[in-house]
């Protein structure tokens, strides 16, 4: 029997530790099916794998604090948001002290998000089976007014689970998306009603 060099012999014991340790937030029932306070449950399940998986590796052309710092923010949302957009990922949403005080108006017109304003959005998904997955990180930067007129100054940045950077065309991931929707309210994807923080 050949013997697996060490390197790969780590990284396929890393995957099934994951693997496992995902495996004890699994929900008992599909996704959809969850109540706020069974998503929190996984959430609070996965959440430190979440947030480790984030901080790995060099992030390139995401500034690092970003990544780093979005913890330590306002979070936006009271449980995970019910699967919708984001390819129906369960999110938990984070904004910078700029924005959180704008943000928790959850104005649904007139909005007015100052420049600086940072949100970070953790995601997992639960399937069918109840297994739960973590999910990227989605980012999103307000910028000076007129620096990127074609996505109504947004900034929109992606971390896979593992750390990796995701280049993503955000014109047509992103911001078509955030403008076709909620462009009313600034871009502003805020978390469902029932899972805003009151």
């Amino acid at each position: 029997m050949r013997k697996l060099p060490v390197w790969l012999g780590g990284a396929i014991a890393s995957l099934l530790l994951t693997a496992s340790a995902h495996a004890a937030c699994d929900a008992k029932k599909p996704g959809d099916e969850l109540t706020g306070a069974e998503a929190e449950a996984v959430y609070d399940c996965l959440k430190a794998d979440l947030q480790a998986g984030y901080q790995k590796g060099p992030k390139r052309w995401i500034p690092e604090d970003f990544v780093k710092d979005y913890p330590g923010w306002t979070k936006v949302s009271a449980f995970p948001a019910a699967p919708g957009f984001h390819g129906g990922r369960f999110l938990v949403t984070y904004v910078n002290s700029i924005g959180a005080d704008e943000y928790l108006k959850y104005k649904p017109e007139n909005v007015n998000i100052p420049a600086g304003t940072k949100i970070a959005k953790e995601s997992f998904a639960v399937n069918d089976d109840g297994k739960a997955s973590p999910g990227p990180l989605f980012l999103m930067e307000k910028v000076a007014a007129g620096k990127s007129p074609e996505t109504d100054d947004w900034y929109y940045m992606m971390v896979a689970p593992n750390g990796t950077p995701q280049a993503v065309n955000v014109l047509v991931a992103c911001s078509e998306c955030h403008q076709g929707n909620f462009g009313e309210q600034g871009g502003l994807g805020y978390p469902v009603e029932d899972a805003r923080i009151k």
